[in-house]
């Protein structure tokens, strides 16, 4: 008897020392990559810490931080791109799964690959496609415009626009993945629940709010989640389409924060913005998950 919980504790001692050696690679590279920087950024926002500088200024980061009116208006812009992308992504992503859901194989598969291309696209050249979309010159945003014998507008250049043009941009870079995460998560749903609705009579918006929406709930989450994420990162977008302008409208906080690093070389100050927006959106995912919780099945 003895020897047989030996060996089998033998086994089960292999067995974990090999699940530790195969997860061990991804486990120093998360710690390198992932969990040194973050440590790094907050020992480095408690220092003055520039070029040929490193001072101890204790908060001095954060409290210039709270006071500085670029910053706040970064911070406004920022949660600007998160109301505003956010529920368009989910509310776009959605209707198209639904639309799509159910068609012919051939269609089903052109639609997914139409809006999963920006995905694998670069950002970069897709930004330079809507630079072109909104020239005031040439853009067919104001073509389009004009067909109605509305006057051009200066998208990138208007304080009061730019930021919604923004937005839209943002939603097509990363509305396709949502899209494909929810026709995989209909495929999932027992088509006896809509067979039941049938024979009760439940007309097709009754289905969609009291069966589709409900199991579609820890997709949704996921998909709420990470693009809360992806819109609090907005930066590549600001970079190429308008720098920041009109008069910081469009500045974000990771805009603003690569500025603060590599133009005006206060790491310090930057690394403060870094912790500033991890918090931020930490609280952000904490009070999705708190609303949606209790209808996520695991």
């Amino acid at each position: 008897m003895t020897t047989r919980v030996a060996k089998a504790s033998q086994r089960s001692i292999r067995g974990e020392f090999w699940g530790l050696f195969f997860i061990a690679p991804f486990a120093i590279l998360f710690l390198i990559f992932e969990i040194y920087p973050i440590v790094n950024a907050f020992y480095l926002s408690f220092f003055d810490y520039g070029l040929g500088q490193k001072e101890w200024i204790g908060l001095g980061n954060y409290a210039e931080l709270m006071s500085d009116r670029v910053f706040l208006r970064s911070i406004a812009n920022t949660f600007g791109f998160v109301v505003g992308t956010v529920p368009l992504t989910f509310i776009f992503a959605i209707f198209a799964a639904v639309l799509i859901y159910g068609k012919h194989k051939h269609i089903a598969s052109f639609f997914r690959g139409a809006f999963y291309l920006p995905i694998i696209t670069s950002q970069v050249i897709l930004s330079l496609i809507w630079a072109w979309i909104y020239s005031p010159v040439n853009g067919i945003a104001n073509y389009a415009l004009s067909l109605f014998g509305a006057k051009p507008v200066m998208w990138l250049s208007d304080e009061r626009v730019a930021l919604l043009a923004l937005i839209l941009v943002v939603v097509t870079f990363n509305v396709g993945q949502p899209i494909i995460l929810l026709l995989a998560a209909l495929g999932n749903i027992s088509p006896e629940y809509y067979e039941a609705a049938d024979i009760d009579g439940a007309s097709a918006p009754r289905k969609f709010w009291h069966i589709t929406l409900p199991l579609l709930k820890p997709t949704s989450l996921y998909i709420l989640v990470m693009s809360t994420i992806w819109a609090f990162q907005t930066f590549v977008v600001v970079q190429m389409l308008t720098g920041g302008g009109p008069n910081y409208a469009t500045s974000t906080i990771m805009f603003l924060l690569y500025e603060t690093a590599f133009v005006y070389g206060k790491l310090g100050a930057a690394s403060a913005m870094g912790i500033i927006i991890t918090v931020l959106i930490s609280i952000v995912a904490v009070v999705q998950f708190k609303l949606m919780k209790s209808d996520i099945q695991y």
